[in-house]
């Protein structure tokens, strides 16, 4: 055999690219009920286990629940008392319901991401959690920009909740919702080397897998966007819990979240979905071959990025409304000085 047999052979034995299956759930929560909403969670990730899946994905809001229909204008009693309510559906990060969702990660071998609302404090924020296959939490992502009337009851996050994660199978990370449509967020992903690129909503809007294949194309990343599919029956009944303006035109089946979830490719190929029908999993095997083959043509942050032209300045610190600085000086520091 010849040398340069023996290093084509080589080559090609060294160069398959791994596959991986990944999973998005589209289901609504079990508003403002969280054990039941972890419940559920369980059933789901049992079920997306047994399908061989590697990466869960769950949609924005899932614990805790997206608030669609409260009036977040109203500042009477009746208002305040929703809040309170839905404050106590949220999640603390760390706190005993991250501890189940890590145990759940390690007791099936996945990643898993998991759409929350944290609780801290008294402010609530729209967040990502990240759980390896070892069952370890790894942290979180804050929505940096809630959208219209969400900016009345979610906290803004800032630069130092926007990770990217190094997997067995790729880097990983999430934006949410609306977020996606913020081009210098995308850019900073980008810079970080998100591979796999996951885009929880509630609400996916008519134009949504236009958005989510643009990023794909984009970024050169697989793009999971897990969606909720939620009717009015999965919210509490009325006068309880009242969709303002709405609610005399809705049934209980009337459909309030119309899901749409989907997996696509780095070359834009729908490899997964979309799913408008109701609750389910969407399954595909992402090739991560596809990567450097996408790469290949546009690379936004490395060969296809003018830096000379371009550049973006991201401030990844976390920052605080309160600082303390004391004011004693001891007699060392005033001969010091």
């Amino acid at each position: 055999m010849s040398s340069s047999t023996i290093a084509e052979v080589d080559m090609t034995a060294n160069t398959s690219a791994p596959t991986i299956r990944a999973t998005v759930v589209q289901a609504s929560s079990v508003f403002y009920d969280t054990p039941a909403t972890l419940d559920k969670a369980e059933r789901l990730i049992t079920e997306a286990a047994g399908l061989g899946s590697q990466l869960v994905v769950f949609p924005e809001a899932f614990i805790g629940g997206y608030p669609l229909g409260l009036n977040f204008t109203d500042r009477t009693l009746k208002g305040k008392e929703s809040f309170r309510r839905y404050h106590a559906s949220a999640i603390d990060v760390p706190g005993p319901e991250v501890d189940r969702l890590a145990a759940l990660a390690g007791k099936y071998k996945i990643y898993l991401v998991m759409g929350v609302i944290e609780r801290d404090g008294y402010t609530l924020y729209c967040t990502v959690l990240f759980f390896d296959s070892q069952g370890c939490y790894l942290g979180k992502h804050r929505k940096l920009m809630p959208t219209a009337l969400e900016r009345l009851v979610w906290g803004f996050g800032d630069g130092s909740t926007i990770p990217v994660y190094e997997t067995s199978f790729g880097k990983l990370g999430s934006v949410i919702c609306w977020e996606n449509r913020m081009p210098l967020l995308r850019t900073a992903m980008y810079a970080k080397g998100i591979e796999i690129y996951c885009a929880p909503t509630a609400d996916p809007t008519a134009t949504w897998q236009s958005s989510v294949t643009h990023i794909a194309l984009e970024g050169g990343c697989f793009v999971l966007s897990a969606i909720q599919f939620c009717r009015r029956k999965d919210y509490p009944p009325p006068p309880e819990y009242i969709f303002s303006g709405t609610d005399e035109d809705l049934t209980p089946d009337s459909v309030v979240f119309a899901g749409g979830s989907v997996i696509i490719s780095p070359l834009g190929t729908v490899l997964a979905g979309p799913n408008h029908e109701g609750e389910g999993l969407i399954s595909a095997d992402l090739d991560l071959g596809e990567i450097a083959r996408a790469k290949f043509n546009f690379d936004v942050v490395g060969h296809y990025s003018r830096p000379d032209v371009l550049s973006l300045n991201v401030k990844d610190h976390q920052t605080s409304p309160v600082t303390f600085a004391s004011t004693k000086a001891t007699a060392e520091d005033f001969h010091k000085s």
